[in-house]
């Protein structure tokens, strides 16, 4: 594997990789796919890495980046104690398969020093993580772009841990007409459900044991949708014959009671998003009576094309998202959930 520190470098190399720079692989440009990070790579990391490896094959290319991006940090936030273990990130990035890892200093992503043109995040910037750290999302997708022409990738790899980054670079390379694909990567937990995260080294163990509650709360939000979905299956292919016929068939089933529940629960189909965020948000309220306390930020039920709120009756694909506070880490989290046609 090649670490990587200036452009120059990065672009005299060459797709073919010198291992496999023999027969066919030499004569032809393999793909080459991007693993963006700011390093302190963790199994999520290496999982990105595998993806990517897995999709490019044996001739492909796989280059990881580490940056720790200035402009996506804000005032308040830990840019001077995040995290930098490039010794550690390079033997992750290589046991997972990369061949390259580009790690530039600041002045090689930013020559002039900040930069006066950026990328606007527009509308769907401004909401959930946008509200909380404003100017956040404009950073990360001037960086993106920059490491995308940078790094001349086919193929770019992010986790959906980050969901509203990932869909507002996969806005931006349709809006701005990026050639390259964007490819969203399911979130890796720990056994105890707890997100992968850079961040999860600044927690003490009682901080961890409540932090538990984000993976938990949105669990429980899944688990209600499927709970009152089955329900509603369940009263679907119990309805009554229509008619004359009503009654008696209501009788010969001998579930007129279990019926009329089921049907309840039917009635209030419509209403399944405002039950997800109720059973997600009664884990997080009692974690925060917990010592130390969960301090919830936000938790939304968001369309994933642009972060809206999934509103009554919504039908689709949805994010339940989470983020909170315990100590002083910030931690976010989420779930793709499936809500189908209403009654």
């Amino acid at each position: 594997m090649i670490l990587l520190d200036t452009a120059d470098a990065l672009h005299r190399l060459p797709r073919a990789t010198a291992t496999e720079a023999t027969g066919a692989a030499a004569a032809t440009d393999g793909r080459r796919a991007v693993v963006m990070t700011m390093g302190a790579l963790h199994e999520g990391h290496a999982t990105l890495v595998r993806t990517a490896r897995e999709h490019v094959g044996a001739t492909g290319q796989v280059v990881v980046t580490v940056f720790v991006n200035p402009l996506q940090f804000g005032a308040n936030e830990d840019l001077d104690r995040y995290p930098r273990t490039l010794d550690a990130d390079l033997a992750i990035a290589e046991a997972a398969g990369a061949d390259a890892v580009f790690a530039p200093a600041v002045g090689e992503v930013y020559p002039g020093g900040d930069p006066q043109v950026r990328i606007t995040a527009g509308p769907m910037g401004g909401r959930l993580e946008g509200a909380t750290r404003p100017g956040h999302f404009d950073g990360m997708l001037t960086v993106v772009a920059k490491l995308l022409h940078l790094t001349r990738p086919d193929l770019a790899f992010f986790g959906q841990k980050d969901a509203q980054q990932l869909a507002l670079i996969r806005r931006m390379v349709t809006d701005l007409n990026f050639p390259v694909e964007v490819v969203g990567v399911p979130t890796v937990r720990e056994p105890d459900g707890l997100a992968l995260s850079s961040r999860n080294r600044y927690l003490s163990a009682k901080e961890r044991g409540t932090a538990l509650a984000l993976s938990r709360a949105l669990f429980a939000g899944r688990d209600r949708l499927a709970a009152q979905s089955a329900l509603r299956a369940r009263a679907e292919a119990q309805a009554p014959p229509a008619g004359d016929e009503r009654a008696s068939g209501l009788a010969r089933l001998g579930e007129i009671r279990a019926s009329a529940d089921a049907h309840a629960v039917a009635a209030a189909g419509a209403g399944l998003p405002e039950a997800v965020r109720a059973a997600a948000r009664h884990v997080l309220e009692e974690a925060g009576r917990h010592e130390p306390p969960l301090v919830l930020d936000y938790l939304a039920l968001v369309d994933p094309q642009d972060f809206t709120e999934a509103g009554h009756g919504f039908t689709g694909q949805a994010v339940l998202a989470v983020a909170a506070k315990v100590g002083a880490t910030r931690l976010i989290d989420n779930i793709p959930l499936e809500f189908g046609a209403q009654p």
